[in-house]
């Protein structure tokens, strides 16, 4: 059984951008498997405007540029929806289709990288890209958006297109609000490189059913009898809380380094919104790693706070309520 309590990976800032591509979740996803929601004709329109956004490519001499144009200025695209329309699973599509030099990371990433590798070495380590993939553009930091800003205001000149993500708030889409207007009035350098199609419709992962409820003690045991022991990772949810708050977020995915399943027994409410915070992004690690995971303790709707759940960061934790779902179906479907 592997301890990730005894791991503190560390992680040189270079290598932030080695492997900035699909998660093991989303590597076997192409155009041809996006499957979209009859109900809602805006996401196979989403579909339709990324691939065409990406036979804009041309190959010129010295490497592939995206669209042809006196200058090879790069240009945006902005995919405006709630989670659980399928906006990962086109950004990770685009980066299999892509062509030239592209990567795929989170908003969150991405300010990782210039927060470790200093504005300028960021510029740097990107600028040779055709493509940058950006899942979950957040808007609700205006230090994180003006960083943003200055990166991207600084890359696309020089030939290097984006595409991007919102992070729109799923309970504002039967009113008919998203985010592209904030993320145009927020991002006003480099606006006018972008065009912009919201994705309507629910979340898919709760298409038909209820969310899941945490495993039984029954459901746990028989759950962990079918793991391979030697890349299981089984603790508490309270070691694990105390664990990453030591360990920096962008060395989530090194230190589920060889984990094959994960299992969090006795998750029980935080009312710390910076453990909450690190949980989250844990369950996206996770999540997008493809692994197998497990949770007994506390039901999914008694996790966080109504305040942490209608705040700020309403959509991390929604999105996290969603794949902790998700990952208790599966872990229920295994045979």
């Amino acid at each position: 059984m592997i301890d990730l309590l005894s791991r503190n990976p560390s992680l040189d800032p270079e290598a932030l951008t080695a492997e900035l591509a699909p998660t093991p979740r989303y590597q076997g996803v192409r155009f041809a498997t996006y499957h979209p929601n009859a109900a809602y004709p805006s996401q196979e329109e989403a579909r339709v405007a990324t691939q065409a956004f990406l036979r804009g490519a041309q190959v010129r001499p010295g490497g592939f540029r995206l669209f042809r144009r006196a200058k090879p200025e790069g240009r945006g695209l902005y995919l405006d929806g709630g989670f659980g329309v399928g906006k990962t699973h086109l950004l990770a599509s685009a980066w299999h289709d892509a062509p030239g030099r592209a990567a795929l990371m989170s908003f969150q990433d991405l300010m990782y990288i210039i927060g470790a590798l200093g504005m300028t070495r960021a510029v740097d380590a990107f600028r040779g890209h055709d493509l940058l993939l950006i899942d979950e553009f957040e808007l609700d930091d205006p230090g994180n958006t003006h960083m943003a800003n200055t990166f991207l205001g600084q890359l696309m000149p020089g030939g290097t297109s984006v595409i991007a993500t919102s992070n729109t708030e799923p309970g504002a889409l039967g009113q008919g609000r998203f985010n592209a207007s904030d993320f145009q009035r927020q991002i006003q350098a480099i606006a006018s490189r972008f065009e912009t199609h919201r994705i309507d419709g629910p979340d898919y992962r709760q298409r038909g059913v209820r969310p899941e409820d945490v495993l039984t003690p029954a459901e746990f045991t028989a759950w962990e009898a079918r793991q391979q022991g030697a890349t299981l990772a089984r603790l508490n949810h309270r070691d694990l809380s105390r664990h990453l708050l030591q360990v920096h977020p962008s060395r989530f995915s090194r230190l589920l380094q060889g984990v094959g399943a994960v299992a969090v027994t006795d998750l029980t409410p935080m009312p710390d919104q910076n453990v909450a915070l690190r949980f989250v992004h844990f369950i996206d690690k996770l999540y997008d790693l493809g692994l197998h995971a497990a949770f007994t303790g506390t039901n999914l709707s008694g996790l966080f706070s109504d305040t942490y759940r209608h705040g700020a960061y309403a959509k991390k934790y929604s999105r996290c309520l969603s794949r902790l779902s998700e990952l208790l179906k599966e872990a229920r479907q295994a045979p």
